[in-house]
């Protein structure tokens, strides 16, 4: 990327974003014209660049993103306050199908991963406590808390217990989607040895649960209801010291990195989203899935807008349906609650320079580059195929970046303009969009995409990220894991009992 003020995205666009702040009567120079800026605009917001009448659209990255409130001139700043969405309700899709070739070629790239038992692959190796129910939260911390005492942490990545607040007093579809996150813990391949960690008298009773992880290990998987038992805190550690002599036994090996599994996300997005980190994501997934490995995107919210590429990137007219599927039922969720479905940026977004959801929309999808869709998930949803995935879940961060982990990613990409410090229950590595935030938040921030704004090419930064993802598949730790930012966070729905 050429190192300049600002940038016209596609040639099809309407306005320009501003790389700096720019000042009221300073002038620009696009497609061989002159125009003068109109207004004092921020850096990462859009600039009109023709006269556009009210009820007319705005044009960026070559697509709608949304009306002029009122008639606007060449030179006016384009925000939230004279730009409005063009979504409302559902809508009717055709298949149009866009089979892209990558051309990427196989670099056999390799990382050093835990095989397990059933031939999966985790890039930690770390001792879980997984409550079926919230009431045994402080049982779960009780227990970590002493075993890290005892031993130091010493020859495990890490020891933690995942709180959450159900497995109870819930009814339908929040109890399964409770029951399958927690499945999906106790079987991810970042843990060495589980603890499920029961009452004993909650709806998400423990023998049930436990028959829904299938033909799990045994020897790494092992159960405690707390009121079966005189001395809980006992009879955990009793578990607990034997799952850790068998944990820090386990080395590492060589795998090829096919089978590499990487969540996709953004977060605190900003102007510059969809044009710095967003893009470099998109070029790493479209590489891993080359190599033969996995990516996933979700926060279908974040979809509307740009959906339909998307669906015309589906493999089949039957993962094409279920795309379909999956964004009108999340429109649904909206209507059912008589929420739009186009009011999504928030006000850090705006703070910005994203203006409407299908300008968020269509920076957001850019993470996930051009390979074709290869799989479609439902929310608790365990991965079934390579390629690239698309997950239903929602957009808020720690929601969505749990869905992704317990579909079975073995780490997040997270980019963000405004920068967040949380992680999820596996490494959840932060990508700046701007230099700026990159330089302040360097304690939350993993890796800076803002360097394309300071004149480093895209193709020369793809292979430093694609080295550091690899050094934190590795045992490298992310932000997240040094600053001990370590939770989940389950979708809910209905009615609490």
């Amino acid at each position: 990327m050429e190192l300049t003020t600002y940038i016209k995205i596609n040639q099809a666009d309407s306005v320009v974003v501003c790389l700096q702040d720019k000042r009221k009567g300073a002038i620009i120079e696009v497609d061989g014209r002159q125009i003068v800026v109109n207004q004092d605009t921020p850096a990462g917001h859009k600039i009109l660049i023709n006269d556009v009448s009210k009820g007319q659209n705005i044009i960026k990255y070559g697509y709608p993103i949304g009306h002029a409130m009122v008639d606007l001139k060449a030179g006016d700043w384009v925000n939230e306050t004279n730009l409005k969405t063009n979504l409302s309700g559902k809508l009717e899709y055709t298949y149009s199908p866009i089979n892209e070739q990558l051309n990427i070629k196989n670099d056999n790239r390799t990382f050093k991963g835990y095989l397990r038992r059933n031939g999966d692959v985790g890039v930690r190796n770390e001792i879980w406590v997984v409550p079926t129910v919230g009431c045994v939260n402080g049982i779960a911390e009780r227990l970590v808390q002493e075993l890290r005492r005892e031993t130091c942490g010493e020859g495990v990545d890490a020891i933690y217990a995942w709180h959450h607040n159900y497995g109870c007093s819930q009814l339908s579809d929040d109890h399964e989607n409770t029951r399958k996150v927690l499945r999906d813990i106790c079987l991810h391949p970042n843990a060495g040895a589980v603890l499920v960690l029961s009452l004993g008298c909650e709806n998400n009773q423990p023998d049930d649960f436990m028959a829904m992880l299938g033909d799990y290990d045994q020897d790494r998987i092992k159960l405690l209801v707390t009121q079966k038992v005189e001395d809980e805190m006992e009879a955990g550690m009793d578990i607990l010291r034997a799952l850790y002599e068998t944990v820090r036994q386990d080395q590492r090996v060589t795998v090829p990195v096919s089978r590499l599994r990487v969540g996709l996300k953004c977060g605190g997005s900003d102007g510059f989203s969809g044009i710095t980190a967003n893009p470099l994501i998109g070029e790493f997934s479209d590489w891993l899935v080359a190599q033969g490995g996995t990516s996933v995107l979700t926060e279908v919210p974040e979809m509307f807008g740009a959906e339909t590429i998307l669906m015309n990137r589906c493999r089949t007219k039957e993962l094409f349906e279920q795309t379909v599927s999956m964004v009108n039922n999340f429109k649904d969720y909206f209507l059912s609650h008589g929420e739009p479905v186009g009011e999504n940026p928030s006000p850090g977004n705006k703070a910005g320079g994203i203006s409407t959801l299908e300008d968020k929309a269509l920076g957001c999808t850019q993470k996930c580059g051009k390979a074709p869709v290869n799989g479609v998930l439902e929310y608790g949803d365990r991965l079934q195929h390579d390629g690239l995935n698309l997950l239903s879940a929602p957009g808020n961060d720690l929601v969505a970046a749990t869905a992704l982990a317990a579909s079975g990613c073995h780490l997040i990409l997270f980019t963000t303009g405004r920068g967040t410090p949380f992680g999820t229950f596996v490494p959840t590595m932060k990508i700046a969009t701007n230099p700026d935030l990159a330089r302040r938040k360097a304690g939350w921030v993993d890796f800076s995409a803002g360097q394309l704004l300071e004149g480093r090419s895209m193709q020369e930064l793809v292979q430093e990220f694609i080295d550091k993802v690899i050094r934190v598949a590795n045992g490298e730790l992310a932000k997240n894991e040094q600053n001990d930012y370590r939770e989940i966070a389950i979708f809910k729905n209905g009615v609490t009992l």
